[in-house]
């Protein structure tokens, strides 16, 4: 039996946007130049996906990832492109990873860098997202990107991360304590909300 071939949505060439603390853009570079070393300073996006206030998509990291592969992390993550917005950008990453369309609520930017030994880092500022993930809506996962994929209750994924931290990308690791903290509400109000009326929208710039 052939061996399907999944698309290749990522590239070492695909130039992503440098910016400032005060999220300003100052130029440009390839992925492979952003994630050299300790890292150039660039924009990012997380996203997690809810099918209710108590269970989140949780996907592993493909095997062909250059950093953190195989590692445990939310279900979507990515950068905007040169030219691109966050809400084009986590609208295209979805499709290109799930397969699936949502509507996001933007919830904060933070800045963080982690290096994988000595093979490059992150260092990023990250804007969070949530969003509702409908049952009716079949996931198309990549598996050029993700290896494995599942929904996990939130006290379950609180005992995870106290007993085998190590298996969890670093960005997850400081978003989860966010998602679980300040930002409970805002989960819960996903569900909520009629027609989710109260979503923030996406800051300039995203």
């Amino acid at each position: 039996m052939q061996k399907p071939r999944w698309q290749q949505v990522s590239f070492a060439e695909e130039p992503l946007i440098l910016v400032n603390a005060r999220d300003e853009p100052c130029g440009f570079d390839s992925k492979l130049n952003v994630h050299a070393g300790a890292g150039k300073l660039h924009r990012a996006f997380s996203i997690f996906l809810f099918r209710d206030s108590e269970h989140v998509l949780l996907h592993r990291r493909s095997a062909e990832k250059p950093l953190w592969p195989g590692y445990w992390t939310n279900s979507c993550c990515s950068h905007p492109r040169r030219g691109e917005c966050n809400r084009i950008a986590t609208s295209r990453r979805l499709e290109q990873e799930l397969g699936v369309s949502a509507e996001l609520r933007y919830l904060y930017r933070f800045q963080y860098q982690a290096a994988f030994g000595d093979l490059g880092s992150e260092h990023e500022l990250c804007s969070v997202y949530i969003g509702r993930l409908d049952d009716e809506q079949e996931l198309r996962v990549n598996r050029s990107e993700i290896s494995g994929w599942d929904w996990f209750h939130v006290d379950d994924v609180d005992k995870w991360l106290a007993a085998s931290p190590e298996t969890l990308t670093p960005w997850f690791k400081l978003e989860w304590q966010q998602l679980r903290g300040r930002h409970a509400a805002d989960i819960r109000s996903l569900f909520t909300d009629a027609g989710n009326s109260t979503s923030r929208p996406h800051a300039v710039g995203e």
